[in-house]
């Protein structure tokens, strides 16, 4: 074998191992992905010598309330063209509100107005994502003043929902399961507690974010992780070649020795 040809291979040797090692440190240092919040259970076992840990997360349920536009909404009828649920970025406010509440929807308004979809050519609106508003004080907030408040702020129905309905459901899903503080003023404007963090809820309906609604920092921070949620895969759909690559790399290596020594001995013999 020439010197040539043993150049040759110890490069294609080289190449994939080189390759490999560039995979794991880009893997290593991607980008992290929005943390998971309000675990409901979590259960550890042993696999090969090592304690592995598997978290049962919190699901938002569904529910169903009325939108500004009087119609009948629920969490369960929320898809994506692809029949996936949507990202849910959630607060709670009330129109009779004296404090924060004009604040916190004009911020949700350009929040909403950062966000577009790339893939889609004319008509940017995202699919993916839904705003919604809950009421806190439903029995003075009608369809029709939930109307006035949309028009007011310009709120668009395509994209966000101001809701109202029955106050156990909205108080359960603040309280319970969101774990935000609510209270109910009984018509008492300045009695009226709610927070003013906005939360973002991913296709699984898990939460995976709180952020203050008054905050821009904040808000860019809810901005950015909105579209992180886009590029999570379902863990459940894992990749053809996870925990398949350094087989791969492995075989290459083996198939390209193999050559080398088949062509030194066919090369001897000659």
């Amino acid at each position: 074998m020439n010197k040539r040809a043993l150049y040759g291979l110890m490069l294609a040797a080289l190449l994939p191992l080189v390759g490999y090692f560039i995979v794991k440190h880009y893997s290593s240092t991607a980008v992290v992905m929005p943390r998971h919040y309000l675990p409901d259970s979590v259960t550890t076992t042993t696999k090969s010598g090592k304690l592995i840990s598997d978290t049962q997360w919190h699901k938002v349920p569904d529910f169903t309330l009325t939108n500004q536009l009087g119609q009948k909404v629920s969490l369960s009828g929320m898809q994506t063209a692809d029949s996936t649920g949507k990202i849910i970025v959630a607060n709670f406010f009330f129109t009779h509100c004296p404090t924060i509440c004009p604040t916190l929807t004009s911020n949700m308004k350009r929040l909403e107005a950062s966000i577009t979809n790339s893939e889609r050519v004319g008509n940017k609106l995202p699919d993916f994502v839904r705003f919604l508003s809950f009421s806190i004080d439903p029995e003075r907030d009608s369809v029709e003043r939930l109307k006035h408040w949309a028009d007011r702020f310009q709120v668009n129905p395509e994209l966000w929902w101001l809701l109202t309905g029955d106050k156990k459901t909205i108080y359960d899903l603040s309280i319970d399961h969101l774990k935000l503080a609510a209270m109910d003023g009984e018509g008492v404007d300045s009695n009226f507690i709610h927070t003013d963090l906005f939360v973002m809820i991913d296709r699984n309906r898990i939460v995976r974010g709180y952020y203050h609604g008054l905050d821009t920092v904040a808000l860019s921070r809810l901005s950015r992780d909105i579209i992180l949620l886009t590029l999570e895969k379902d863990p459940k759909d894992k990749s053809f070649f996870a925990g398949k690559l350094q087989f791969m790399i492995i075989a290459m290596l083996i198939v390209i020795a193999g050559v080398g020594i088949f062509l030194y001995f066919f090369r001897k013999k000659k």
